[in-house]
């Protein structure tokens, strides 16, 4: 499994970046995203202020993350919202099954959910026979194709509107071919808005869940959000452990910043609180909610006081936008959920740094990543702590799939490079043919492949710096 998925990144990887189309639709999406981030943060010191205060939030959000769980579930029982606890994603999928099948559920809508993309949600209930449809028109988008979301905040971003244009022709019923973005707005819209109607549940995520008044936030700019967790009899939420905060004077900093890191607004189209099913007397809203909490390994990652940072993550994507890495092979090649800078450090912990070992590897450690997230989170310091762990066997750490990253061949390499080290005249010996003759080491041999794939033949130093450092020594003399 470890070779196997490392192949599939490796190869997903080589494939974008021969994709011209691909790359292009990313670097225009993304200086579009980086330049109105830019515009919305015009003042430094008040986006350190605002920074510096969020990451406050969460931080203590995480210190007391037991208490304020328990808090949660307590406050959304006196709302009337059932809270259900699932520790892996098969829990969490059989919980909501077993909802849907109890209200006799066949048809649901879905709001935009990182979480039910990593429980695979939807082909869990297309399994059982219930049609579950996003309502998000980038995750719609990528649902026709059969595809996975590209960016945790536009699910679609990696295709442009002339890609659109064709698949709305060829998969949308009675779709005539235009690339009027408007006009292919509404095509969406008159096929989403009759699922509205016709839903027996909808589905939605949750982005700060308020322990003190049990009330769950929802961001979103379409309104589909609304619809699907208004208008269908039966609303389920679903979201990881650490999404939740302590009171309500919490979200609005969060808020302020998600925002503006995620798109460039100054603030979402529509923010939604809820707080419990439709009270006696009111005209709309559900009239049964449910909360899915997971933890699929969250606990585990939150018992390290290092990478517990790793939960502060608010998903605005804004380490996405701003990744050399990410920017170039888009989010499809990294094979998971959670893709670009989060996703490297976020997926390894969830499914082992030794099955995701490539994923530590994709990247140039810039820092722009921890340069831009508005939590703070030092995803290069985690990212180097992480790559440790995959071939280190430390009893003290918690890390999932510790030391299974290590290879035979890798551990030759130290033990060779060890031996030489201890033996300065063989080290001599060494370095002196490899200053000499290196240039004849053939571009395609075992030791130069991986690099001369991409890059030229490194061409060694004529003498090795012991040599020029005795010579200018002697030269002074």
């Amino acid at each position: 499994m470890h070779a196997e998925t490392d192949i599939l990144f490796r190869e997903s990887a080589a494939k974008a970046l021969l994709d011209p189309q691909l790359r292009a639709n990313f670097r225009r999406a993304m200086d579009g995203l980086i330049t109105k981030r830019k515009a919305q943060f015009p003042d430094p010191e008040d986006l350190q202020e605002l920074r510096h205060l969020s990451t406050a939030i969460r931080s203590r959000s995480l210190l007391n993350l037991p208490a304020l769980l328990v808090q949660l579930e307590a406050a959304c029982t006196r709302n009337g919202i059932q809270v259900h606890w699932a520790e892996t994603c098969e829990q969490a999928n059989q919980l909501v099954l077993d909802i849907l099948q109890a209200q006799g559920a066949t048809r649901l809508v879905k709001g935009k959910s990182m979480v039910s993309e990593e429980m695979h949600l939807n082909a869990f209930l297309e399994s059982h026979g219930i049609e579950a449809l996003e309502s998000d028109l980038g995750e719609y988008i990528i649902q026709l194709d059969g595809e996975t979301p590209s960016h945790i905040i536009m699910p679609a971003i990696h295709k442009n509107k002339d890609q659109i244009a064709r698949q709305f022709s060829q998969k949308i019923k009675d779709a005539k071919y235009t690339e009027d973005v408007d006009e292919l707005t509404a095509m969406a819209r008159k096929v989403l808005r009759q699922k509205f109607l016709e839903a027996d549940a909808g589905i939605s995520g949750v982005n700060f869940a308020v322990a003190n008044t049990g009330t769950l936030c929802l961001v979103e700019n379409e309104g589909n959000g609304r619809m699907s967790t208004h208008v269908p009899p039966l609303h389920i939420a679903i979201m990881g452990l650490e999404k939740v905060v302590a009171r309500l004077e919490d979200v609005a900093p969060l808020y302020a910043i998600l925002t503006r890191s995620a798109t460039g607004q100054a603030v979402s189209t529509y923010f939604n609180l809820i707080s419990g099913p439709r009270g006696e007397g009111e005209k709309d809203g559900p009239q049964a909610v449910h909360l899915v909490i997971l933890d699929n390994g969250r606990s585990r990652i939150y018992g390290d006081p290092q990478l517990q940072a790793t939960l502060r993550c608010i998903r605005c994507g804004a380490c996405m936008n701003h990744c050399p890495v990410y920017t170039r092979v888009g989010g499809h090649a990294y094979e998971a959920t959670y893709p670009g800078p989060i996703g490297k450090i976020l997926t390894p912990q969830m499914e082992g740094v030794g099955v995701r070992h490539d994923l530590l590897h994709g990247s140039s450690l810039c820092g722009a990543c921890g340069e831009v997230c508005p939590v703070e989170i030092p995803i290069p310091d985690i990212l180097v702590r992480l790559r440790r762990e995959a071939t280190h066997q430390d009893p003290a750490s918690s890390v999932a799939g510790k030391g299974t990253g290590r290879t035979d061949a890798e551990d030759r390499a130290w033990r060779l490079w060890a031996a030489l080290s201890k033996r300065p005249g063989l080290y001599r010996i060494v370095t002196w043919f490899a200053t000499r003759f290196g240039w004849a080491l053939p571009s395609g041999a075992p030791l130069l492949r991986d690099w001369t794939r991409f890059r030229t033949k490194p061409v060694p130093a004529r003498r090795s710096l012991s040599e020029r450092m005795r010579a200018e020594r002697g030269s002074h003399d």
